[in-house]
Formats: structure tokens, C-alpha cells, sequence
């Protein structure tokens, strides 16, 4: 195979070639759910799910197997040495009682702080695996209305104000694979990765819902402080951004010890339904690096390349590449201001930002904006960006001089529609 690159030249490990579905076989010794006073009955099960987990792992290990049914469960925490298995018709179905989710020390929207565990949750597992070809569900209807509902109240309430659980959150874990799975209806983000390190998902299917009552914050995949994760072959559809790179937000995000650089992401051959952002940096994101988005397809998309630049935090964008896209989106490329909870917390400048060597490379595309791009050169600087091999069908160009120093464009053809 022929050696392939990041876009600073780093070699791609041959680990992102590795991505082969693992069997239920290759997982340990099973544990099938129902064979240890799991009931699918209605009733809460997260007490006899925790047992289950804790003696796997007192055991020397397995995996958990969810058969056929929907088992209903609050938070559950994965150990060493335990994984999950969804059978063909399993469903776990999250409690949309906010009080079956403990509140504790976390991560979330680029801050250490404490709020409530998702319905998954791991912290420095090794080898950790969901496999199967079952569901699960995060039964998110109540938390959507409700902030729906907080909203008409309060326009200016925060994510955080509705009290409402993710659908997996995993600190500090390695060697991770997540594969051939349905996860839908999360009440919050769908999958946050902080501090992970070798996180593959393969032909993962994830859903919330954009019409109707529509899922807010349903983001699919955040990647918070974390080095190479591959993101293959999933199916995307969600009231939000889609692939989020995250790392922190405030005017001295940069030098706190627990935020940090996203490096080596690569998303291939995925179908994005519906989402606001299909690649999006930021809002809570310092030093993005070595980040590849290729050959997907694109339904609908309100933005493919997403740079969301906060004036309150210093932020560097670096070496991103995007390429082989097909579709229709709202904006191609979208860089603007991002204001939402703007605060300086008493920092009197405003701290600077960076977007650097972004590439955009044989796409087919149809928009109503190809360069959406807003130039600040009192917030942020943009540079060195490619553009090469473009067929786009746009109602507005949007390129002008002053935008990007350094732009290089070759064979790129934009026509007005």
C-alpha cells in the first residue's frame, strides 16, 4: 500500500488501516444480560447492569451481551477489562429520569466541571469495545421539549441549564473501537472523547432528530484534547454539528493543563444525512492539527469545513484537509466570529487566533455560499490556504482579495446559479 500523509507530512500509522469490526468471539468470555437477573421489563435495570459489569471485571474480564429486548438503564461505568455487546434487536434505552445519572467531576463544552455522567461512561479503560449490531438510545424526547421549553422562557439559558445526560463519555481511555452499532435520540451530545488516544468508529449509524421536536446539542462525535481517532464508514444524521474537535475555551485556555491539541483525525467514507457542521473546530477548541475529512457524501449540510473563531479564546487551526466531497451544503467553507457566551472573564485584549494551511481539494459540490468567510484581522489570521480541483454550483462566490494571505487556487470553477 502506498504510503499516504497527513498534511504536515507525517506519515498515517498503518493502525488507520486496521479497521477490521471485531467479532463477539474476539471479545472474552460472554455475558448475556438476561442469564444474570437482567430483565426487560420495563424497570430501571441499572443496579443489576452495574453488578453484571463489576463481576465481569472481578472475573478477569468479557464482554457484556445485551439479547434481543429493550433493557432500560441509567448511568452505567465500564471497568477494566468489560465491553458491550448489542444483539440484533437489543436496545439499551437511557432513563429520562435526570436523577438515574449521578452528578460528578466531568468534561464538558471545553471546561472541567462537575455535571452529570452520561449513560456510557469509561475513565482509562484499555481495549474497551462496543460492538453488535443493536441500539442504543438515549429516549431523549422529554430533555428536547424541555429545553425547548427553558428556551421560550429564557432565550439566553446555556446547554448546560436543562438537565440532560450524554450518550457516552469516555476519559483518558486508548484502544478503543466502536463498530456496526445504531446510537439515536441522545438528550445531549451522542459521543464525547476527552483525553482518548487510538478511538476508532467503524460503520457506526448515529441519529437524532431534525424535524418534529428536534434534538438540541445532538452533536455526533466531540473530540476533546485527543490523538488519533479514525472516523470510517458511519452514517450521520443530527440537529447539530456532526464531528466536533474541541479542547477548551477561555482567554487563558492555552496554558490550563487540562485542555489541549486535537492531532491526527482522520473521517473517511462516511454519508452525512443532516447536520449543521460536517467538520467543525470549535466553539471550546485551542490547537487542532493533522486533521483530514475525505471522501463522504453529503445529503444536506449547513456547513462542510466549519472554523468557529471565539474572540475570548486563543485558537490555532492547523494543517486541515479536506477532500473528495460530494453534495449539497448551505456554506462550503464558513469562517466567522463565534459569540455565544462570549467572555473575557477580565482579560482587557482580545487574545488572537489562527487558521493555517487548510486545504479544500476535489470536491463536487452545490451551495448557496462556496466562501462564506469573514475577514478579522483584529480576532484572527487566516493563511496559506489551497484550493484545487473544484466543481462548485454556488448562488454566491464569496471570494475576495484580503481574505486569506496567501491563497493558492488551481483549477477551481465556480458556477452562479
Amino acid at each position: 500500500m502506498t504510503q499516504q500523509f497527513f498534511p504536515d507530512g507525517t506519515p498515517i500509522s498503518p493502525w488507520f488501516s486496521e479497521n477490521h469490526a471485531p467479532a463477539l468471539s474476539d471479545l472474552g468470555r460472554p455475558y448475556v444480560a438476561t442469564e444474570h437477573g437482567v430483565r426487560a421489563d420495563g424497570a430501571v435495570q441499572t443496579d443489576a447492569l452495574q453488578s453484571l459489569i463489576d463481576r465481569i471485571h472481578g472475573e478477569g474480564g468479557g464482554v457484556l451481551v445485551i439479547p434481543r429486548g429493550t433493557f432500560l438503564s441509567g448511568a452505567l461505568f465500564f471497568r477494566q477489562g468489560v465491553s458491550l455487546w448489542l444483539e440484533e434487536g437489543a436496545v439499551l434505552l437511557g432513563s429520562d429520569d435526570i436523577s438515574d445519572y449521578p452528578v460528578l467531576p466531568t468534561r464538558i463544552e471545553g471546561e472541567c466541571c462537575t455535571y452529570f455522567a452520561a449513560l456510557i461512561n469509561g475513565s482509562g479503560l484499555r481495549g474497551f469495545t462496543i460492538g453488535g449490531s443493536g441500539v442504543i438510545d438515549g429516549n431523549g424526547i422529554r430533555a428536547w421539549k424541555a429545553f425547548w421549553l427553558r428556551r421560550k422562557w429564557n432565550p439566553k439559558c446555556t446547554n448546560k441549564d436543562e438537565q440532560r445526560a450524554r450518550l457516552l463519555f469516555l476519559d483518558g481511555c486508548s484502544d478503543v473501537t466502536v463498530s456496526g452499532v445504531t446510537m439515536r435520540n441522545p438528550q445531549f451530545w451522542t459521543n464525547h472523547l476527552y483525553r482518548c488516544e487510538r478511538v476508532r468508529y467503524l460503520g457506526v449509524s448515529i441519529f437524532a432528530p431534525t424535524d418534529g421536536v428536534r434534538a438540541p446539542s445532538s452533536d455526533a462525535l466531540d473530540i476533546d484534547v485527543c490523538r488519533d481517532v479514525l472516523v470510517k464508514g458511519c452514517r450521520l444524521h443530527v440537529n447539530d454539528d456532526s464531528i466536533v474537535l474541541k479542547g477548551g475555551k477561555g482567554p487563558w485556555a492555552d496554558t490550563q493543563p487540562e485542555n489541549g491539541s486535537n492531532e491526527r483525525i482522520l473521517i473517511e467514507d462516511c454519508d452525512y444525512d443532516f447536520c449543521h457542521g460536517c467538520l467543525t473546530c470549535g466553539s471550546e477548541s485551542v490547537h487542532d492539527r493533522n486533521v483530514i475529512l475525505r471522501n463522504c457524501r453529503i445529503g444536506y449540510a449547513s456547513n462542510l469545513l466549519w472554523l468557529k473563531m471565539r474572540p475570548d479564546t486563543p485558537q490555532r487551526y492547523e494543517f486541515i484537509r479536506v477532500e473528495g466531497m460530494t453534495g449539497r451544503v448551505k456554506n462550503v467553507v464558513y469562517i466567522q466570529p463565534w459569540t455565544q457566551f462570549f467572555d473575557l472573564k477580565g482579560r482587557e485584549d482580545v487574545p488572537m487566533s489562527w487558521a493555517d494551511r487548510v486545504t479544500l481539494a476535489d470536491c463536487d459540490l452545490e451551495c448557496d455560499h462556496f466562501f462564506n468567510v469573514a475577514a478579522r484581522p483584529d480576532q484572527y489570521v487566516l493563511s496559506r490556504f489551497t484550493l484545487r480541483n473544484l466543481s462548485i454550483r454556488a448562488k454566491v462566490d464569496g471570494r475576495v482579495d484580503g481574505l486569506v494571505d496567501g491563497l493558492v487556487q488551481e483549477n477551481v470553477r465556480v458556477e452562479i446559479k
